[in-house]
């Protein structure tokens, strides 16, 4: 864990190995609990606040469950529902929830937004997702990965499309630190800060890993054992870029040739929402614009057997949990 931010996850670099691994065994264990029905109230008093400039389905029901879970009192405040950065600047928004709250979540922008409530908050803080990190997405890919593989060392993991941001970030960093072999499948204007890629390749050199930029499909595809994908335009980027994205990472989608390609037994995942119907507003929208009815994955890949996706987001509760529980008892 950083020393800087003691008891904060605000990305999987301040995390050992070690540290990952507990956040994972934590998880299964208090899904197994989750399960059989035992209660597991231990941080009964404590109150979360839940601080989200973006939204969320997954990541606000994970942490509303979890801390719930937890015998946690839980505030969510939306976009409108906080002066932070309007009325009061960040710095006093952090005091004073911090002599209100037990421990705080934020979902937004910039890595400097949690970073910063993490310096002046004086208690744990917890990334909900950043435009530069999404670790508790990943604690939870790793969880799922493991409970249908049983292992990580040796997988390849596949994600096709832009690579810049969040997920291809933190995907990257997380397997180099749990050993997998990660690649990144895209155009080259898509690929993740050369900086990070020589802390990620050097990361996962001390892990017996590897760490694959490539434009060429088949070479990204051939032997994968997860396929991996988000959609092609992240929260807060303006609409103009759709056009752009599509000529880019159409030939990036994940169908079922892809799938074929890929090692025998190999798996679909994705962090959703996902545009793979025309059963969204938006994506109804990108159709009469653009013509195309499915984006970053078919809809036969989606609802295949080897789509593990509904797990995985179930996994986001249990993970969650997992990391609340851990921080708050350190």
């Amino acid at each position: 864990m950083h020393p800087e931010y003691k008891n904060c996850f605000l990305k999987l670099l301040d995390f050992s190995p070690a540290e990952i691994r507990e956040f994972i065994d934590t998880a299964a264990e208090l899904k197994r609990q989750k399960k059989a029905g035992i209660p597991h109230r231990h941080l009964e008093g404590k109150n979360m606040v839940l601080l989200f400039e973006k939204t969320s389905t997954r990541t606000r029901c994970a942490f509303e469950v979890a801390g719930m879970d937890l015998g946690m009192g839980v505030t969510f405040l939306d976009p409108g529902a906080s002066q932070m950065g309007k009325k009061e600047s960040l710095a006093d928004t952090a005091r004073v929830l911090g002599r209100m709250y037990d421990c705080i979540e934020y979902r937004g922008y910039d890595q400097s937004i949690v970073e910063d409530l993490a310096k002046y908050s004086g208690v744990p803080v917890f990334n909900g997702l950043t435009d530069q990190f999404h670790p508790t997405q990943i604690i939870a890919d790793l969880l799922t990965i493991e409970e249908h593989f049983g292992h990580f060392k040796g997988i390849n993991m596949t994600y096709y499309g832009d690579a810049r941001f969040n997920m291809g970030n933190s995907l990257m960093i997380g397997c180099a630190k749990m050993g997998l072999n990660f690649t990144a499948c895209a155009p080259k204007e898509l690929f993740p800060a050369p900086e990070l890629v020589e802390q990620a390749r050097a990361i996962a050199a001390e892990n017996g890993c590897t760490i694959t930029l490539t434009e060429d499909i088949e070479e990204a595809t051939k032997g994968a054992d997860v396929l991996y994908t988000d959609i092609w335009v992240s929260m807060g980027e303006p609409e103009s870029v759709w056009e752009e994205r599509i000529k880019l990472l159409t030939p990036y989608r994940v169908d079922s040739a892809k799938m074929a390609m890929a090692s025998e037994g190999a798996v679909f995942m994705h962090c959703l929402p996902s545009f793979h119907d025309q059963n969204t507003t938006v994506a109804r929208e990108i159709y009469a614009k653009y013509g195309i009815e499915e984006m970053e994955v078919t809809d036969e890949v989606f609802e295949s057997p080897a789509s593990i996706v509904f797990d995985e987001a179930e996994n986001r509760m249990h993970t969650i949990k997992a990391v609340i529980l851990t921080c708050m008892k350190k």
